[in-house]
Parts: structure tokens; C-alpha cells; sequence
């Protein structure tokens, strides 16, 4: 029997709309539903745990969107032909989802949770991952896991001045604003994107109309949950609580953090004393008394120190480096610091140190996209890595977090349009974080654009970027310039802005708290604006401009276009000639076929083995003009002419045929040109009788007057 389906409708307004299903797939998941929007369909399920694991404090959540090639109907690349490690973009879904899903379970929900999200029919027409956080929070809809306040996502554009809801990837082309938008009902929770040079008022407009489109998925979420016999949620144990144990943890550990927290200290300083505080605390309970209950005594000691440092903040405006609200730390800067990178800077803030590094290279070096719903390629990318020992820490290697992907991935999205459209170069930076104490990916930037500039790449405009965070009881607020590590996790936001001294670039928000007001999000942003020019006056005053070309062991790249049925003859039986060439002048030469033209790129550190590349270009593609005059050089004799060679264009030869050297009749070519002769010849095009080009030496001579005949 097929079971019943309930089917829930969204209209987008503009003719399109997306539908949520349930009951048919899945049904042994404890929610699980059907996204679709024009061909593209999502399954979504959501399972969790009955029981939590002893001694878990924290929500295990996992989510998961795969793209199968299936859905496109493509066979996934590799020698397995079998979808594999998650791709970049798949990694970044799973963040824009994780980090909205998560702050809305319970606090007390420690089972093991996992969301599962996959593409399972693709329309090129309509971005999927738009569709992910409403399909996850569906499911979750439609379940019985502990869940209470409903969310969805949407991306927002700006085409032509007009505000769109997830647009196309053809329609996103032509956008100013490329913005995902996850949200609640009555707070927004996550923003993420990019900008060209956006004002912090567009940003907020276009978050505001994304919340109303949110507003309309949720509802019919609500109506689908109605629809299908909303679930009575499911009973779970929580966490232990002892009142008892958490005044005295309080008591004891309040002032004396309170005291720490307002005279301003460096990160392990202040690490130091909170933990001898601490040692204090655990020391007025017994061994038998640690041992039943010192992970409670551990959870207290780090409420009281979250409360205690929020309210120095909020009553006396002091951080916990002695900061005012909207002071930035400390900065110095330095370029060219490794001699043999194309392009290197240092970029130190405080506590957060990142080295960057800029790798120059063709066409070939391009970052190939290849998923079910993108193909293509980057000529701008960006590498961001975060090794333990920045935080002083030592642990396991594990390969490429999720959290280094999705930063490395703001920090490129930040930089990539301040990238001139006509740069030749496919470009590399790679951010390696060598200290990190707040915002390591905004230091990124900052590296990120001070090496690019050191490289010669010349940037529109350099890019800066800044860490926002926020402390509120609900009623009184700071909004924090430039945070800590500390402040990121005992705060309620952290915003992350980049941009030009013209607009904003790039963007990251997550929200810990419901009901962020618009008011705080607007003087977050306008603090974000100030210190962001505070650290670009850094960044140029250390590097005002990009060089005026890259440096002397950075390779130099010149493109020509030639005529595609050139192509062949320039790469040779085989590849024969193109292999010789790159051999005997140290280049790198990459032809593209475009448009039925050949793009060719030439790579290399020596002026002259460019320059033989070009010639040995101009000569292969040398098409001499009729009636034109072109310098030649003779090049081999023989009885019926002497075969020459265009100067322009070495290893072009032609006969310059003996009845054409002179006007007089030339018995033996020697009398008239001799080897190594260089002079100039007209072109006559093509001789209608051999079907060979044509030259003449005595078409530029003026023909000598015929002699009378005599009586």
C-alpha cells in the first residue's frame, strides 16, 4: 500500500514555488521529508539518540549534505567512479546549516544527533544549497527530537537594483549580493556571503527582506507539521544540576574573577590565574565529594566565569586585555618576508599572527570545480590552515577541518572581486595561522591582501576585515571591536565584516541568542566600518600600493591570441615543437582553444626565453600582405634563386626565384645577392601557375628605361 503524503506549498511570488513533503521516504528515520523546488529535490532526515553517553556536556551534532552525481545525471570523476570524501562546497553547505541547527537544541540535549541532507535530482536552474536548512529543519519538523524553534535558509541577490530569493547560478552572475540568510521566526541566526562593495545599510536591507521570505517557509513548515500529527516531543534525561554545589562554586569563584577580568591581562596570564582560581575552588571540596561530582563543580566554575566577565563588560566596559568596547589591538605588518615566494606578508594583531603567501601561475594551475550542481574553474583561490600550535596546543593531524575550509573560503570570498577581471594570472594564497587569539581568518585577509600586493597583483582596492562581537543580558548591550578567542566564546555573536573603504566585501554572522535586535546589528556594523579602516590605514601604510610589477624570480605571463588553425603548427607532430620551445627558453606555454582562437600563455623568469617564444610565435603565424614590403635575409643558394627568410619572422622562408633579383636578366644568382644578404622584398601573393608564394627584389627598384634600337 502506498502511504498517505502530506504536502505543504511555498510561494515565492514570482511564479515559482517550493513544495515540502513527508510520509513516503524514509520512514524509519525519526523525521524525514522531501524538498523541491523546480527539478531539484532534497531528502532530508533527522535521528537522534535515545540516551545520551555518560559524560557527554555538549550537543554531538552532525550534519551531513552530500551532492550524488546521479542526480545530474554524471558519473563522479576518480578511478572508483563512487562519491567519496565530501567536496569543498558540499563541506560549506553542512557549516551554513550546523551553525544555524545548532544553537536552537535545547542546552540540555547531549544524545548523539545527526541531520542528513542529499541532492537527489538536480535542476541547473536552481541552487540546492539554498534549499538545505529548509529540508533539515523540516525533518526536524516532522519529528519527535527536542527541537522548539523552526528555521529555514535563504540565499538573496541584488540584480539590477531588485532584491531576489534564491536566484539562479546564471541570475547570481549578474548580482551585486550573493547573501545566505538562516533564521527563526523572530531572529535572524546566521549571514553569510559576499558583496561588491556593499553599504552597511544595503546589507541590512537585503537581510531584512531574506527574514520576510524565511518568515513564509517556516509557516508552511508549522502547517506541514499540523498536516502530518505534530509529534509529542520525546522525554530525555538532562544534565545533573546541584543547587547546592553552584552557590558554592559561585561564592567562592565570583570577586576573584570579577577582580581578574578588569585589570586587563594577556591570554596565558589571565589563563594562569583563572585556573589557580579554580584550583582554590576544587580545593574546598573533598576527594570523595571531586570525585561524584567535580564535573559539576568544573560546569559551575565556568558559569560563574562567563557571568563574571560579561558583566566587567557591561558594568564597567572593560575587557579582558584592559580594552575599551571599540579599541583594536595592537598591529604590526611586514612584506616580502620570504625571498622566494612570488609574494609573502606577515600580519600581526594582538595574540593572532597569519603569515600569507601569493603563487603565481597559468591557466593550468586553476582550481577545477567539479560537482553535480557546479562546473568550472577558479583562477583565484584561497588556502587557509590552523595548526595546534597556534593556541599553544598539541593534537592529533587529522587533515582539513570543516572550520579551516569554511574560513579559508571567507577570507577568498573577501578578496576574489578586488581581483581585476583582466589579471593573466591564476592566482594562490595560502594563510598559515601562526598564532590565534580571535579572528584568525580576518587576519588572513589582511595577509591576504598586503601579499597579493606584494606580489604585483594589481588589486582595485585592498580589502581589511574585522571581528564583532556582542554581550547582552537583553536589556543593556556592548558591542565588541576587534574579540578575543575568550570573547567569541562567552559572547552572543560573532560578525565577522571585510571590505574596501568603499563597501563591504564579505560576511559571516552566527547568533548564540534569539531576538537580535536590527538596531544592535546596525551599530555592530557601523563599529565593524570604523575599525575596519583603522586596520587598513595599517595595511597601507605598510604597503600603499601593488608593486609596479612582480618580482625577479616571480615567472612574468604574456598572452597572445592567434587563429585557431594556427594551433596546430605551433604545438607539433606529437607536441613536438611546443615541448622543444618550453625546453630551449625555460618557459611554460599553455594554449586554450576559445571561441575557435588560441589563447596562449607564456610563463617564465627570463625576458629572453619570452621573447623567443614570440618570435617563434610571429613566425608561425607570420601571413605577409600583398603588395606589402618585407625585410629578408638569404638563408641558402641555389641556381634558380636564392631561398630568404623573413626577418620578422624567423624559419618563414620563401624562393626569391632568379628572373625576380634583378630587372636585367641575372645569369648566376651570386652576381646579385649572396649568402647572409639582408635587403627587402615585395610580397606578390601567390603564383597563379605553381601555386607558391611569390616575392620580388626588382619591384622595388624603379625598372630602367629601355635602350633605342638602332637604324
Amino acid at each position: 500500500m502506498i502511504p498517505q503524503l502530506f504536502v505543504e506549498k511555498i510561494d515565492l511570488g514570482d511564479g515559482r514555488s517550493i513544495t515540502i513533503e513527508t510520509g513516503r521516504l524514509a520512514k524509519q528515520a525519526d523525521g524525514s521529508v522531501v524538498v523541491r523546488m523546480g527539478d531539484t529535490m532534497i531528502l532530508a532526515t533527522a535521528v537522534s539518540a535515545r540516551t545520551s553517553n555518560p559524560g557527554v556536556d555538549f550537543l554531538p551534532l552532525t550534519v551531513d549534505y552530500r551532492e550524488k552525481f546521479a542526480a545530474a545525471g554524471r558519473f563522479p570523476g576518480g578511478f572508483f567512479k563512487r562519491e567519496a570524501r565530501p567536496s569543498d562546497s558540499e563541506v560549506l553547505t553542512m557549516r551554513l546549516v550546523d551553525r544555524v541547527l545548532r544553537p536552537l537544541f535545547p542546552d540540555d540535549y547531549h544524545a548523539e544527533t545527526q541531520v542528513m541532507i542529499q541532492l537527489m535530482s538536480h535542476d541547473e536552474t536552481v541552487m540546492p544549497d539554498a534549499l538545505a536548512g529548509l529540508a533539515a529543519s523540516a525533518a526536524l519538523a516532522v519529528s519527535d527530537i527536542p527541537f522548539y524553534n523552526l528555521i529555514s535558509e535563504v540565499r538573496v541577490a541584488r540584480i539590477d537594483g531588485k532584491l531576489v530569493i534564491n536566484p539562479s547560478r546564471e541570475e547570481l552572475e549578474k548580482s551585486d549580493i550573493d547573501m545566505m540568510i538562516g533564521a527563526s521566526m523572530d531572529s535572524v541566526a546566521m549571514v553569510e556571503g559576499e558583496m561588491k562593495e556593499i553599504s552597511e545599510a544595503e546589507m541590512i536591507e537585503a537581510i531584512k527582506f531574506a527574514h520576510e521570505a524565511i518568515k513564509v517557509q517556516i509557516q508552511a513548515q508549522y502547517r506541514l507539521q499540523e498536516a502530518f500529527g505534530k509529534k509529542e516531543i520525546r522525554t530525555y534525561e538532562g544534565e545533573k544540576e546541584n543547587e547546592e554545589i553552584h552557590k558554592k562554586v559561585k561564592a567562592a569563584a565570583y570577586d576573584k574573577i570579577y577582580a581578574i577580568a578588569k585589570v586587563g591581562s594577556a591570554k596565558h596570564e589571565r589563563g594562569a590565574a583563572f585556573a589557580e582560581v579554580k584550583e582554590e575552588v576544587k580545593a574546598l571540596f573533598t576527594e570523595e565529594e571531586l570525585a561524584a561530582d567535580g564535573d559539576l563543580v568544573s560546569k559551575y566554575f565556568y558559569k560563574t566565569n562567563k557571568e563574571a566577565v560579561r558583566n566587567v563588560v557591561l558594568e564597567l566596559g572593560v575587557r579582558l586585555d584592559g580594552r575599551k568596547t571599540t579599541d583594536i589591538r595592537p598591529i604590526w605588518c611586514e612584506t616580502d618576508y620570504l625571498p622566494r615566494v612570488h609574494g609573502s606578508s606577515l600580519f600581526t594583531r594582538g595574540e593572532t599572527q597569519a603569515l600569507a603567501t601569493v603563487t603565481l601561475g597559468t591557466s593550468r594551475e586553476a582550481n577545477q570545480i567539479d560537482s553535480p550542481s557546479e562546473q568550472g574553474e577558479e583562477k583565484f583561490y584561497l588556502h587557509y590552515n590552523f595548526p595546534p600550535f597556534s593556541t599553544g596546543e598539541a593534537k592529533p593531524l587529522r587533515g582539513t577541518s570543516r572550520r579551516e575550509v569554511g574560513h579559508g573560503n571567507l577570507a577568498q570570498r573577501a578578496l576574489k572581486n578586488m581581483i581585476p577581471a583582466d589579471c593573466p594570472y591564476t592566482i594562490r594564497v595560502v594563510s598559515e595561522v601562526l598564532e590565534s587569539n580571535g579572528s584568525s581568518s580576518m587576519a588572513t585577509v589582511c595577509a591576504g591582501t598586503m601579499a597579493l600586493m606584494d606580489a604585483g597583483v594589481q588589486m582595485v582596492k585592498p580589502v581589511s576585515g574585522i571581528a564583532m562581537g556582542l554581550i547582552t543580558d537583553g536589556e543593556k548591550f556592548a558591542v565588541l571591536s576587534d574579540i578575543l578567542g575568550d570573547e567569541d566564546h562567552l559572547g552572543d555573536m560573532d560578525f565577522k565584516v571585510t571590505g574596501t573603504a568603499d563597501g563591504i566585501t564579505a560576511c559571516q554572522m552566527d547568533i548564540k541568542i534569539d531576538g537580535l535586535r536590527y538596531d544592535i546589528m546596525e551599530q555592530a556594523l557601523a563599529q565593524a566600518r570604523d575599525g575596519r579602516l583603522h586596520i587598513l590605514g595599517k595595511l597601507t601604510e605598510t604597503i600603499a600600493a601593488p608593486r609596479t610589477d612582480v618580482k625577479a624570480h616571480a615567472p612574468k605571463i604574456i598572452t597572445r591570441t592567434i587563429p585557431g588553425n594556427f594551433i596546430g603548427a605551433l604545438i607539433g607532430p606529437g607536441g613536438k615543437v611546443i615541448q622543444e620551445l618550453q625546453k630551449a627558453t625555460g618557459t611554460t606555454i599553455v594554449i586554450n582553444e576559445v571561441d575557435e582562437q588560441g589563447v596562449i600563455e607564456i610563463l617564465g623568469t627570463d625576458p629572453a626565453g619570452i621573447e623567443a617564444v614570440l618570435a617563434k610565435i610571429q613566425s608561425i603565424t607570420f601571413k605577409p600582405q600583398m603588395g606589402e614590403a618585407y625585410e629578408v635575409k638569404v638563408i641558402k643558394m641555389l641556381d634558380f634563386g636564392a631561398v630568404v627568410e623573413y626577418t620578422a619572422a624567423p624559419g618563414n622562408e620563401v624562393l626569391l626565384h632568379v628572373s625576380e633579383l634583378a630587372w636585367e636578366r641575372t645569369e648566376n644568382v651570386a652576381d646579385v645577392v649572396k649568402m647572409g644578404d639582408v635587403f627587402q622584398v615585395k610580397y606578390l601573393g601567390v603564383d597563379p601557375k605553381t601555386k607558391k608564394e611569390k616575392v620580388s627584389k626588382k619591384a622595388l627598384v624603379p625598372r630602367p628605361p629601355r635602350e633605342e634600337k638602332k637604324e
